[in-house]
């Protein structure tokens, strides 16, 4: 028994340098670059939190959109063939989705033209739409400037490469000339990962933002369908 308590002890040490030099590593690939090469690696990892955090809040935002009771509809119609119009409203308050939203502004219209119910459920649902796509469009910012920024430490590293070789009058060794370099390929490569996360995320949105604007359109016409049917 203690032979096997001293074995898992010595795994257990082993193991805790394995961590410590990884994290230094992860450290030292970071730092490596110079000053110039953290700072725009610095900036990078910004964007790139900044842009998972929107991804998700705004797909969870969409996703409690998206859920509406499969009766609703149903439920709209019955209340509003039977005249009980405040029912109507009461129900449509209880869910919170841009299609229960937009139920209850044409419920809220009921009795004026056609056209006036039409345009007060179109003009609702851009405003549904634009609360969808709040901050979406950074994403889409963030896909495209982050492989600018990366490409900015390219050019820095590259300029400080040539300048150490001009300094060294155009015979300096490729230990010197390593620092520039390694800071040219790892922003552009840092760059590259955050504007792909970006972008991906950014057309992940987009569809399910473009499903439930399809969900909304669906059940504005079904509503529209319900009033035009004869009494």
């Amino acid at each position: 028994m203690s032979l096997l308590f001293q074995e898992t002890a010595d795994v257990t040490t082993e193991a805790a340098p394995l961590v410590n030099e990884q994290s230094e590593s992860l450290l030292g690939l970071i730092t490596a670059g110079g000053p110039s090469g953290t700072i725009i690696i610095a900036v990078l990892i910004l964007l790139l939190f900044f842009a998972l955090y929107i991804y998700f809040e705004r797909l969870m935002k969409i996703r409690s959109s998206s859920k509406i009771d499969s009766s609703f509809m149903l439920n709209i119609k019955d209340h509003i063939s039977n005249g009980r119009l405040d029912s109507a409203k009461m129900l449509c308050a209880k869910e919170d989705s841009p299609v229960a939203r937009l139920t209850e502004k044409g419920i809220s219209r009921i009795g004026s033209p056609l056209e006036d119910i039409n345009s007060a459920i179109e003009n609702a649902g851009k405003l549904e739409v634009y609360k969808l796509e709040k901050n979406v469009s950074m994403l889409a910012t963030i896909a495209g400037a982050a492989p600018m920024i990366g490409f900015l430490g390219t050019v820095i590293g590259m300029v400080l490469a040539f300048k150490t070789l001009a300094d060294a009058g155009g015979s300096a060794d490729m230990g010197s000339l390593a620092g520039g370099i390694y800071t040219a390929m790892i922003t552009t490569v840092a760059g590259l990962i955050v504007g792909i996360v970006a972008y991906i995320g950014y057309n992940h949105l987009v569809v399910k933002t473009d499903k439930v604007v399809h969900q909304m359109e669906e059940n504005a016409s079904d509503f529209l369908d319900l009033l035009n049917e004869p009494a």
